[in-house]
C-alpha cells in the first residue's frame, strides 16, 4: 500500500485534554481565542514555542515532570504484571493533524496492582519520542488510558525495523483517512490488537506528562523494553503523511525515579 498525501500547509487543530472529562490524548477542539495559535512541530508553533501558544500550555515550559524521556532506569525493582483485557470491537481512525489516532469503543482494559485502566486510543510517532537507554526508535505507539475517576496511563510500544511488513500495522495503514478532521471504520480482531504489543511486555515505569499540549502531568507511563517490527516502507508511509517528525524532543528526567 503506497500512501499519497501532499499538504501544501498544514492547519493544526487546537488539541485540549483534561482528566475531569476523561479525554484521551489528543481531543479535537476549536480554537475560540483569537491571540491563541495552533500547536504544532515545525517552524513557530514547535515544541519550543508551545508554552507561548496559549496560557493553557505553560505547563509545558514549566514542568518538571514533563515527557518523553531517555529512559535509563535507576530502581530494580519486581513490578507487577500488566493485565491487559483487549476486546475486539468497531474502532474508527482519524487524521487528527498531528498524528493518525485510532479510536477504540469502550470495554478493552488493563490492570495494574488495584487500579484498572480503560483504553481510550491509541496513536503513532515517528521518530520514537521516548529513548531507552539513549536509543531512539523509528516508530512508538502510545496506548493512551484512563481510570474513571481521571487518572490516566500510557503503555508505549517501541518499534524497530526490519524487512518483512507489520500485517496490522498494514491494516491501520490502509485506514488512513484522505482529510484531516476525516474518519474511517477499522475492525482489528482481539489477536490483532494483542500483535500491537509484544508477548514478554517486561517495561520501565516513571511518572510523566502527555506528550503534546497541554502536557498535563501526572500520567503513569509504562514503556515496554521489547520492541516489535516494521518495515522501512510502512514507517515512511506514515511520515509522509505530514511530510515532517511528530515527536516532541527529550525533556529533563528532574531526579525521577524510573523503575524496572
Amino acid at each position: 500500500m503506497k500512501v499519497i498525501r501532499t499538504y501544501a500547509s498544514v492547519t493544526l487543530a487546537t488539541l485540549l485534554l483534561t482528566s475531569s472529562c476523561f479525554a484521551t490524548e489528543h481531543t479535537i477542539t476549536s480554537n475560540t481565542e483569537t491571540h491563541e495559535k495552533d500547536w504544532g512541530y515545525t517552524s513557530d508553533v514547535s515544541p519550543s514555542h508551545w508554552s507561548e501558544l496559549n496560557k493553557k500550555f505553560k505547563i509545558c515550559s514549566e514542568g518538571k515532570s514533563q515527557s518523553p524521556i531517555d529512559i535509563v532506569p535507576s530502581s530494580h525493582l519486581n513490578l507487577p504484571p500488566l493485565e491487559l483485557d483487549y476486546e475486539s470491537k468497531s474502532q474508527n481512525v482519524i487524521d487528527n493533524g498531528h498524528t493518525v489516532q485510532v479510536n477504540v469503543a469502550e470495554g478493552s482494559t488493563f490492570t495494574i496492582g488495584d487500579e484498572t485502566y480503560e483504553l481510550k486510543q491509541f496513536h503513532f510517532h515517528t521518530p520514537s519520542e521516548n529513548n531507552i537507554n539513549h536509543k531512539s526508535f523509528p516508530l512508538e505507539a502510545h496506548f493512551v488510558h484512563a481510570t474513571k475517576d481521571g487518572k490516566l496511563a500510557v503503555i508505549a510500544v517501541m518499534f524497530e525495523e526490519a524487512k518483512d511488513i507489520n500485517a496490522v500495522i498494514s491494516k491501520i495503514w490502509s485506514k488512513f483517512p484522505l482529510k484531516t478532521g476525516e474518519k474511517t471504520e477499522l475492525i482489528l480482531t482481539t489477536e490483532e490488537i494483542q500483535a500491537l504489543m509484544p508477548n514478554h511486555k517486561e517495561y520501565y515505569k516513571f511518572i510523566g506528562s502527555l506528550t503534546t499540549p497541554p502536557c498535563s502531568e501526572e500520567v503513569r507511563w509504562h514503556v515496554l523494553k521489547k520492541p516489535l517490527s516494521i518495515s522501512k516502507e510502512q514507517v515512511k508511509q506514515f511520515f509522509n503523511i505530514y511530510g515532517h517528525s511528530n515527536n516532541r524532543p527529550i525533556q529533563a528526567v528532574n531526579k525521577r525515579n524510573i523503575l524496572e
